[in-house]
């Protein structure tokens, strides 16, 4: 959960940079805000990668990090104006404080109520942009109001003063201009941060209008409660108070699936730090698909499918990162799963749900390294022929919303092919079958 510090931060410098810099105290600033926008993704992704497996110390660093900004800003007299936006950034740098010294002190405690520190994590974030959203508007009222005591001054000024807001509106432009040019530089420096952001922005929206929607509803139901209490009727307000559980529970799913939807985010941009090592693919390819049929499994116990697996004997050991080859067979796996769950359900008994998985050491052309050949193969529903150029794009998913990032496949596209050197082909027809094919090096 720490990337909400980062984000929290960066956002933060976009605000200030928005907000000064058409203003005469932007040239003071502006070396400060480019150094904070060029540090912040740094740290973010050094944090990412050090202290991957240290989530409290990560917490800490991310809550110290924003806590740091915050008290430095919230110091200098230019920027007096922004503390009702900076007050509201501190309950996330509690959330912070908290989630990572109770992960330290009691591990126990923590991942016992991790579903309720994650909800605190994201509603302090969701607090930001709330705050964000109404100063916005306060800032629009005291804009329009500015522009429109502008228009009566001009009308009473005379010719002398209309040169001089010409000049001004000419080095507004100026400033414009040049502010335009470094961020277009800038731009292109940080392309791929910002589809990251942009990603997370638009995939994250969905879950955070449901928790919103919920929350609300549930606060008008606590009304409702304290006032059937009032009146006495225990019944009625029995009755409200388990719509209210209802209401939390669908809070604590969409807040689950932003939090899932974050993770896979971090997954995507987080390169691999584990080596390769002799692994047998056989063993691997067998493990992960039972893994992920019993997974689908204890979600619905109503589905049955026929696995049928074709392992070459003596199939020689592939010198890869099977943790993350492991993850690719396991997102093909589940895309299989449901895709055959789909056409099962829509055609009924007289269908036969089939995954199969092949393994293959063919022998090498000349001239060309020795590969290995897995293929996943399921006769489900398909891809159409106008999304299969998609289909690999980060965030792009064919899954009705909650049931799918759209990380996996192009997780899976970067493992394969820029860490291991591989291909991943697909070959469907609409209907009737997928078959996924990845070839590898073996050394």
């Amino acid at each position: 959960m720490n990337v909400f510090y980062f984000l929290a931060a960066f956002l933060l410098v976009r605000r200030l940079v928005k907000r000064y810099k058409f203003t005469p105290l932007f040239p003071k600033w502006q070396g400060m805000f480019k150094t904070a926008t060029w540090i912040l993704p740094v740290v973010y992704i050094a944090n990412a990668i050090w202290l991957d497996n240290y989530e409290a110390f990560a917490d800490i660093l991310g809550a110290g990090m924003l806590f740091g900004m915050l008290w430095y800003i919230d110091n200098e007299p230019d920027f007096v104006t922004q503390k009702p936006y900076l007050q509201a950034n501190y309950p996330l740098v509690a959330v912070g404080v908290i989630n990572g010294l109770t992960l330290l002190i009691a591990e126990s405690f923590h991942d016992k109520h991790e579903n309720y520190f994650q909800f605190a994590t994201l509603a302090a974030f969701v607090w930001i942009f709330g705050k964000w959203a109404t100063s916005n508007k306060q800032d629009e009222a005291l804009r329009i109001a500015a522009e429109r005591k502008a228009e009566l001054e001009a009308l009473v000024n005379e010719r002398t003063a209309e040169l001089v807001k010409q000049k001004e509106n000419l080095q507004d432009i100026v400033e414009e201009l040049k502010a335009t040019q470094d961020q277009l530089i800038q731009s292109e420096k940080m392309a791929s941060l910002g589809e990251l952001t942009a990603g997370i922005a638009h995939e994250i929206q969905n879950p955070l209008n449901f928790v919103n929607n919920f929350s609300e509803v549930s606060m008008e139901l606590i009304d409702e409660m304290a006032e059937e209490l009032e009146k006495g009727d225990k019944d009625e307000a029995m009755a409200i108070a388990a719509d209210i559980k209802q209401n939390l529970e669908k809070i604590r799913h969409h807040g689950q699936r932003a939090d899932g939807i974050v993770k896979g985010m971090l997954q995507h941009s987080r390169a691999s730090s584990t080596t390769k090592e002799p692994t047998d693919i056989n063993k691997l390819a067998d493990e992960y698909l039972r893994l992920s049929y019993h997974g689908l499994r204890a979600k619905d116990k109503s589905f049955n499918a026929h696995l049928e697996t074709h392992l070459a004997p003596d199939l020689p050991m592939a010198n890869l990162v099977p943790q993350d080859v492991g993850r690719v067979l396991l997102n093909l796996f589940n895309n299989a799963f449901y895709a055959v769950q789909q056409k099962h359900k829509a055609l009924g008994g007289d269908f036969k749900p089939t995954v199969e998985v092949s393994t293959l050491a063919p022998p090498p052309t000349k001239g060309a390294a020795p590969t290995l050949v897995i293929t996943v193969k399921d006769n489900g529903t398909g891809i159409p022929d106008d999304i299969k150029e998609k289909i690999m794009q980060p965030f792009f998913t064919t899954k009705p919303t909650g049931e799918g990032t759209g990380l996996g496949l192009s997780l899976s596209y970067d493992i394969v092919v820029k860490a291991h050197g591989g291909k991943l082909d697909i070959e469907s027809k609409e209907g009737e079958y997928t078959i996924f094919t990845i070839r590898l090096p073996l050394k």
